[in-house]
């Protein structure tokens, strides 16, 4: 299986509203719940308006469409990453997932990824 590595810093935060947001950036990740309304991007891209964030992860991407009848590939991989200690944050979307990991521990995951089988691309 192929991970592509994200060329960026990303920034998981809170925002208080959709009129925050700008949706022509290229990557955001939006979560809305009756709770909370969440948002992962590029950190040069966070809105003004957070009033959360954590900065400092750095991704990858399950390279390729993934079937729904698939099973156990974000299983396999952050049980990898958890056996080594690095702990992840975990998007998914209609057609992949994202992996990000805190950018001090992001060089050890790519290895011990691809000591366990994975391309790193």
């Amino acid at each position: 299986m192929e991970l592509k590595v994200m060329p960026y810093d990303l920034t998981v935060c809170k925002v208080g509203s959709m009129e925050d947001l700008d949706l022509g950036k290229e990557f955001y990740f939006i979560g809305k719940t009756d709770e909370e309304l969440s948002l992962v991007c590029r950190t040069e891209d966070t809105p003004a308006g957070t009033t959360d964030r954590d900065d400092g992860w750095k991704g990858f991407r399950i390279q390729g469409i993934l079937d729904f009848s698939l099973i156990g590939i974000l299983s396999k991989l952050s049980g990898i990453l958890a056996d080594n200690k690095i702990g992840i944050f975990a998007v998914s979307t209609f057609n992949t997932d994202y992996i990000l990991v805190k950018k001090e521990n992001f060089e050890r995951a790519m290895n011990v990824l691809a000591s366990a089988g994975y391309s790193i691309v």
